[in-house]
């Protein structure tokens, strides 16, 4: 059942063009990535991050996205049915977990070129594997993209969650200093949750929930005029 899913899922994908990940996971995270990328991108979806935890003792939490960035209850729903069978033949666990599929988020990783480019001018937190300029830890507007590697102006006054850190490598009196950082070297870069960025993602929200009410209504248009033509045949 889960195999004719994803099949039909596959025909009413629309085709994209594979843009990959420039900020990978480690260890066994990235082979469990391996695993789940093509099943996914099959689909239609594109994966963003996958993360284990002792969460119930084990859990393996897959994110992944629309080409748009959206990703409804369903679309987890379609995932998770697809994945669940290939992680049963493959064993990339070799212990009892629980799969959790779910959406990037709000303050969502960021791990290709497209959503450091979608995202210019919010706020992100950035962490890179190696030191630049001494320092590893970053924070600050994401201006732009040049290339593979994103522009940002260091901005602590805007991070509200600056406070709640025990440590810092940031320091206030670096504020609007502009960095230059590979994306190919960050281990880590994701959204800062900002009343702008809430805002950002309720339009987003609703116009993908418009644009799927408009697509019922040309589908079940679709199917009366075929309705009707097939009674005009048989008369």
């Amino acid at each position: 059942m889960a195999a004719i899913e994803a099949r039909q899922a596959v025909d009413t994908a629309t085709e994209i063009e594979t843009e990959p990940r420039l900020i990978v996971e480690p260890g066994l995270s990235a082979r469990i990535a391996s695993i789940a990328e093509p099943v996914i991108e099959q689909l239609g979806y594109r994966l963003v991050r996958v993360k284990v935890s002792s969460a119930d003792g084990c859990t393996v939490q897959i994110m992944a996205e629309r080409p748009d960035g959206t990703m409804a209850v369903e679309d987890c729903e379609t995932v998770s049915r697809a994945l669940s069978p290939v992680f049963d033949v493959n064993d990339p666990i070799n212990k009892a977990y629980r799969l959790e599929i779910s959406s990037p988020g709000i303050d969502r990783p960021l791990v290709r070129k497209s959503d450091f480019d979608r995202y210019a001018g919010h706020m992100v937190k950035i962490e890179t594997e190696i030191p630049i300029d001494g320092r590893k830890r970053f924070r600050g507007l994401l201006i732009a993209t040049e290339g593979d590697v994103a522009r940002i102006r260091l901005d602590h006054k805007a991070d509200t969650k600056k406070k709640d850190d025990k440590k810092s490598d940031d320091t206030e009196a670096d504020d609007g200093t502009e960095f230059l950082l590979p994306i190919g070297e960050m281990s880590d870069a994701r959204l800062v949750l900002t009343d702008e960025l809430v805002t950002q993602a309720l339009r987003r929200e609703k116009a993908a929930k418009r644009e799927a009410r408009t697509a019922k209504r040309e589908q079940r248009l679709r199917r009366h005029k075929s309705g009707q033509a097939g009674h005009a045949d048989s008369a």
